[in-house]
């Protein structure tokens, strides 16, 4: 998976319409400029068949806690970004995963039977092959991030070191 920057988006406008680079540049610059100039002031950006963006209000946390410390903050409300993709992404987004499987793609913990590999896993904490933990791992509540804030990004804890 790649990162896309502006100008790589400006170079494929150019590319796919024939201008010159230097105006697809300024394009699509003007196009975020004018994008972000209507978030700012609060409106709804429908783009359709990709998705719309919008700007939520957030509720104030009067009770927060500074990780580091322990301190109880206070953090007020705010405005933030929110995107929803469209339709036709969201079906372009499940058929490239869809095929991705059926193209065999290997599973981990799979077996030879499965068109995965004999050899046991050999991740950290993936269960090995003869043990009674084999097979699908369920998730726990603290893989998944169900909270929509994302300024208490500081609080994470990261145990790679």
């Amino acid at each position: 998976m790649s990162t896309i920057t502006k100008k790589d988006l400006a170079l494929l406008v150019s590319q796919s319409t024939g201008c010159k680079k230097n105006l697809a540049a300024k394009m699509v610059d003007s196009l975020f400029v004018a994008m972000r100039d209507s978030l700012i002031q609060g409106n709804r950006i429908e783009i359709r068949g990709f998705g719309v963006f919008q700007v939520k209000d957030t509720r104030p946390k009067p009770a927060a806690r500074n990780p580091r410390t322990g301190e109880i903050i206070y953090v007020p409300a705010r405005r933030k970004t929110h995107f929803k993709p469209g339709r036709l992404l969201k079906e372009a987004l499940h058929q490239a995963r869809d095929e991705a499987a059926k193209q065999g793609s290997p599973v981990q913990g799979s077996s030879a039977a499965d068109g995965g590999s004999a050899t046991p896993s050999t991740q950290p904490g993936s269960p090995s092959a003869g043990s009674p933990q084999a097979g699908p791992q369920q998730a726990s509540p603290d893989d998944y991030d169900d909270d929509d804030d994302d300024d208490d990004d500081d609080d994470d804890v990261s145990d790679d070191k």
